[in-house]
């Protein structure tokens, strides 16, 4: 390579970036990739799902900073650079009739303006790809939407010099993904080995949801490799204390059927400036060496 790689990968609260696609960015660190998270809000009103730490009083005053340093520990693992942008969490709206969203949330910001400081950082950052979430967030939390939004409109604009023009010289990405690896094959192909080898499986509900939700199954275009590093993403997903429960759901599948069933993260291809074959092994397929 004549030029370092870059990949930008966009989040809507600190501990997305450790449950989608972590080990894909721990593998190109440890090649020699530059990867930096954007978190884009800190994390204010995300429950406290580690039922070893409901109820404490200091955390539950002090929640933006104990996330704050959850996510520092958690990018010390994956050997990532991350930034905030600073919005505040919307939280996830619960009850017939939803509820509004708060007032000044990140979800109700203009997204054209919600976009600046993300044009601002891919400009400085440079990267040649992009990972965000689907147009429906990968599920439907308002941030989560969000985060796609302005994603989109920051590929768009970076690379033009009309828009944002305070925001620093024009960058254009080549590529820009949405994280999958939350997909229909990998949950029943996971789900059949458990029940093969005679073991409980903590997905029999989930299919039973989709089911429900009837949702359509999303193109998978890119399946990166990255077994390897499974160990350092369940450590940083752990780093986030109080949102992630060590004895729950997450650590269910043995490491050791993980990795034989399931070696890869998976992605779609949303947008591509440069030629590739699919289905794609690499991010930066079409982009190497070019």
């Amino acid at each position: 390579m004549t030029e370092q790689l870059r990949l930008m990968a966009v989040h809507a609260h600190p501990d997305d970036e450790s449950s989608k696609g972590a080990a894909t960015m721990a593998k190109y660190v440890s090649e020699g990739v530059d990867v930096l998270v954007v978190t884009c809000t800190g994390g204010e009103r995300g429950s406290i799902l580690n039922p070893k730490l409901q109820g404490d009083p200091y955390i539950e005053e002090h929640i933006h900073e104990v996330r704050k340093k959850e996510m520092d520990e958690a990018r010390e693992i994956l050997g990532i650079k991350q930034e905030w942008l600073g919005f505040v969490d919307s939280g996830l709206p619960e009850g017939d009739p939803l509820p509004p969203l708060p007032d000044g949330c990140f979800a109700l910001q203009d997204v054209e303006a919600a976009a600046e400081p993300l044009v601002k950082l891919i400009r400085e950052f440079k990267p040649q790809v992009i990972t965000t979430y689907d147009e429906n967030g990968g599920y439907p939390h308002p941030d989560h939407i969000m985060t796609h939004k302005i994603s989109m409109v920051a590929f768009e604009a970076a690379g033009d010099p009309e828009k944002y023009p305070e925001a620093g010289e024009p960058w254009q990405p080549q590529k820009l993904y949405y994280n999958q690896g939350f997909n229909r094959p990998r949950t029943v192909a996971l789900h059949e080995a458990l029940l093969e080898r005679g073991m409980d499986s903590p997905y029999g509900e989930w299919l039973e949801r989709w089911k429900e939700f009837e949702r359509r199954e999303r193109t998978l275009t890119t399946y990166v490799p990255c077994a390897d590093f499974f160990e350092i993403r369940d450590k940083a997903l752990i780093a986030h204390a109080t949102q992630i429960d060590p004895d729950g759901g997450w650590f269910r599948v043995p490491m050791d059927i993980q990795k034989e069933v399931w070696p890869t993260e998976e992605y779609e291809l949303a947008k591509s400036l440069v030629d590739t074959s699919l289905p794609e092994d690499d991010l930066f397929a079409g982009i190497r060496n070019n």
